[in-house]
């Protein structure tokens, strides 16, 4: 027996990873700092508040590596990077939704419901808050407000999954348990 009433899970990072290895290698062959600059704040943030769609996020991080065709090129393969669901985690939050409603709670951009379907995920989960859809990002509390009320539960009845240690501690400060995941083991000492 689960002993929460909702589990509120991370996307990217937890269920959804992509390959670092393959962004790695675009970054040596650019030779460009293609991580820094895609994941700068003034950058990513837009995105992810749905200020801005993932298409001028691209032309944002070209922009900042220089604006040439080059920089361009860099930045579209970086963002076209592979991605895939990881099955152990799938499997662990469809076991835990047997018995409790599963939330995704996401710092997206404007393409999350078309990786969803891509991914096989469109109706995993019993809701999906993508801070792209509502204009709040992790770690603001009230995102994850907004994501027990969906779920029905109250805060600090809610496991909440993140592989970003500051957004665990946003769940915490409501008094949801947080799990910082780091690997499968994480998830599994605590749905079992």
């Amino acid at each position: 027996m689960i002993p929460f009433d909702a589990v509120l899970c991370d996307l990217d990072g937890v269920l959804r990873q992509f390959d670092h290895a393959v962004q790695a290698d675009i970054e040596a062959r650019y030779g460009l700092p293609l991580r820094k600059t895609a994941f700068d704040p003034d950058l990513i943030g837009p995105a992810t508040l749905g200020h801005i769609t993932e298409a001028q996020w691209i032309e944002s991080i070209a922009v900042a590596l220089g604006g040439d065709e080059r920089a361009r090129q860099a930045a579209a393969e970086f963002a076209a990077v592979p991605f895939w669901v990881d099955e152990e985690v799938r499997a662990l939050l469809a076991r835990a939704q047997e018995q409790v409603p599963v939330v995704l709670v996401t710092n997206a951009m404007d393409t999350l419901e078309e990786h969803l379907e891509w991914l096989g995920l469109t109706y995993f989960a019993d809701a999906v808050v993508s801070s792209a859809r509502v204009g709040l990002a992790k770690p603001d509390r009230r995102i994850y407000e907004l994501a027990a009320e969906l779920a029905g539960a109250a805060p600090e009845r809610c496991l909440f999954v993140d592989d970003r240690p500051e957004n665990v501690a946003g769940a915490q400060a409501l008094g949801m348990t947080g799990v910082h995941y780091r690997g499968i083991a994480d998830l599994a000492a605590v749905l079992g």
